[in-house]
């Protein structure tokens, strides 16, 4: 885990391969790097029965390996993300 600064001039934490988190980003949730898209939201709406398909479809912005990275943070970071669904869900 390391910090990195990019053109922009924020701070990202880089959580695990291709997860990062930026307190400007999102609130600071995990998110594929490079992007805005938080792991939970990828993780919620494979569970609410999206494939992979369907996600690289609605978020041009992917690649496989970006799923690869959420579906590996999910599992090694279940509590959190479980606690982010559920947070946003009640929103």
């Amino acid at each position: 885990m390391g910090c990195t600064r990019s053109a922009a001039g924020y701070k990202h934490m880089n959580l695990a391969p291709g997860i990062v988190s930026s307190p400007d980003i999102c609130g600071g949730e995990p998110c594929i790097a490079g992007t805005r898209i938080p792991v939970w939201l990828l993780v919620q709406a494979r569970r609410l029965g999206a494939s992979e398909a369907d996600l690289l479809q609605a978020y041009p912005a992917l690649h496989p390996t970006d799923l690869l990275h959420a579906w590996a943070y999910e599992r090694d970071h279940r509590e959190e993300i479980e606690r982010q669904i559920a947070e946003n869900e009640e929103a």
